[in-house]
């Protein structure tokens, strides 16, 4: 987004700072003014031994003096400011460049500032937390449409060769190719809803129950005898009820 050009924090706060200070100054030189030189008169009618003490004589050797004073203020305020304001925005300066790093992609990187409690300090704790949460999300992410990717070629496989196997086999009973392509696509349809389950709330929220790992064997080899039959193999398996407590959907693959 574009937009005007203007004056930096920081020399809005080194500007503020020198006014500040010279508005101080000029108070005090008031004050001065009003309460060292109201009780002097214009004209003595009897000079003081050693000089003439007149208004108009510490006028003229009170001003100059007031603007010294004055333009120092000024210089100091202005050379103090910017350097009180760059180590006050420091903080502020490296979450800028944390954001920016954040935008450009890397969500590694952590501001993790150092020093006493703050407002600054403050801010960057909560931007670190939001990036580590973003950084997790994004894997989470990665992660199921990897693991989606992955799992979700042995249904493609099976369907696949389900549809071979019809073909090349028209004398086989069409109800039955039905059948297990039904059977395909609702694992399909259970394993994707699982996985959705399983990226959400830290990967923990999947519904846990007892499972009999021998049923899930039998289920297997049942919905691998497609593949297994093309490829001419032949499955054996033999084994004894064992129960489990987990995902039966997720443990199937």
């Amino acid at each position: 987004m574009d937009r005007a050009a203007g004056m930096s924090v920081r020399l809005k706060l080194t500007l503020s700072y020198a006014c500040f200070l010279v508005l101080a100054g000029v108070l005090l030189l008031a004050s001065v003014w009003l309460f060292l030189l109201r009780d002097v008169p214009d004209v003595l009618a009897k000079p003081p031994p050693g000089g003439v003490l007149e208004r108009s004589v510490l006028v003229r050797n009170f001003l100059p003096a007031a603007g010294s004073v004055l333009f120092f203020l000024l210089l100091f305020g202005l050379l103090g400011g910017w350097i009180l304001a760059g180590r006050m925005l420091a903080p502020l300066t490296r979450i800028t460049d944390a954001a920016r790093m954040a935008a450009n992609g890397s969500l590694s990187h952590r501001i993790r500032l150092e020093g006493t409690e703050d407002e600054f300090r403050e801010l960057a704790d909560a931007f670190d937390a939001m990036l580590a949460r973003l950084e997790a999300h994004v894997a989470a992410q990665r992660r199921f449409a990897a693991n989606a990717s992955h799992e979700l070629r042995t249904p493609l496989a099976i369907t696949q060769a389900l549809l071979e196997v019809a073909r090349n086999d028209p004398a086989k009973d069409p109800l039955l190719v039905f059948d297990r392509l039904h059977a395909v696509n609702a694992r399909a349809i259970d394993l994707t809803e699982a996985l959705l389950v399983l990226s959400r709330a830290d990967q923990r929220a999947f519904t846990r129950e007892p499972v009999d790992l021998s049923l899930l064997v039998e289920e297997a080899i049942e919905t691998l005898l497609p593949i297994a039959e093309k490829r001419r193999v032949v499955i054996i398996a033999s084994g004894h009820i064992s129960r489990v407590v987990g995902s039966a959907t997720l443990l199937l693959q």
